[in-house]
């Protein structure tokens, strides 16, 4: 299957929305709860579930695995699998793996992530797009072979989608020169329209929203304040917003209209017009973050939102 069909492949499985689980993502919850949960989100109907990695926390290839065993239907993305954790050549053979035991079920979202992860592993300097570009090549190498011997594939020859962590301009093109689209995090619908328009009408577009379902706006805006304030200064993001252009006083104070672009707040019916002006700036697939204290709270969100979003009952 060439790159091309695999998008399409992907864009039929998708649908509109799905989830990707902060709070899984970083071991807060037992390997039982997770399953309970992942059965729960495919049977309210969402397209797709996705949680993130960092170095020394789950291992993306384990945690998507058990998604994907206890899943019929939806799709599974690694949101992402950082490049700090691992040789290029294991990502893409633990890719293939997952690719070949599910077919058509298995997004692979490979990302930089942030300098402090760089650090722990004695990275000594931080250039995300030389790393990102010389990750990809070690990817597509496959495994290094003894001096003499012929390359030989040890991998299944499984298709799968490749999307990277891309927010800025040169990693969205180098996304849509050497992989199968993005998944940009924590953007508003401004970014998704710029994406698209660096991306081309052929490659995936899959950002990530948090959502929060509460209509009194000052209580919203505090708890979302609250829930970002850690991830706030990385930079990432930060520039990110500057481009798209927030002032320093909107990023020193996470004021008002910064939160206010960078989250769903309201009832349902304003989540739903928020994914759908996402959707309409040319994302392909909206994932949706509940901001909430627990894996319960989430899921009783993600039921409240469902027959919006889906347009099915909860």
């Amino acid at each position: 299957m060439g790159n091309d069909a695999v998008v399409r492949d992907a864009r039929l499985r998708l649908g509109r929305v799905g989830v990707w689980l902060k709070k899984v993502a970083y071991g807060q919850v037992g390997a039982d709860v997770e399953r309970r949960a992942i059965a729960r989100i495919e049977a309210l109907g969402y397209g797709s579930v996705w949680a993130g990695e960092t170095v020394g926390g789950k291992d993306t290839f384990a945690q998507h695995g058990l998604y994907l065993a206890v899943t019929r239907r939806m799709v599974v993305g690694t949101g992402i699998a950082n490049v700090w954790a691992r040789h290029g050549a294991t990502l893409q053979g633990g890719a293939a793996t997952l690719a070949d035991a599910y077919p058509g079920r298995f997004i692979l979202g490979v990302g930089v992530g942030h300098p402090f992860q760089a650090q722990s592993v004695g990275a000594h300097e931080w250039r995300p797009l030389r790393k990102m570009r010389d990750y990809l090549d070690e990817m597509n190498a496959g495994p290094p072979m003894p001096p003499g011997m012929a390359k030989i594939s040890i991998v299944p020859d499984a298709p799968f989608p490749r999307v990277l962590a891309a927010i800025g301009p040169k990693m969205l093109a180098l996304a849509r020169d050497h992989a199968d689209g993005a998944q940009p995090f924590h953007v508003p619908v401004e970014h998704t329209a710029l994406a698209r328009e660096i991306l081309g009408p052929g490659k995936l577009l899959i950002p990530q929203h948090s959502v929060l379902l509460e209509t009194d706006p000052a209580t919203a805006r505090g708890k979302l304040r609250e829930s970002t304030r850690q991830g706030a200064g990385l930079r990432a993001y930060t520039d990110n917003f500057r481009r798209l252009g927030f002032t320093e006083e909107d990023l020193g104070q996470m004021s008002d209209r910064l939160i206010d672009a960078t989250h769903a707040w309201g009832d349902e019916m304003a989540i739903a017009r928020r994914i759908g002006e996402h959707l309409d700036a040319g994302a392909d697939h909206v994932l949706i973050t509940p901001v909430a204290d627990d894996l319960p709270a989430m899921l009783g969100q993600l039921e409240k939102l469902a027959p919006a979003l889906l347009g099915t009952r909860a």
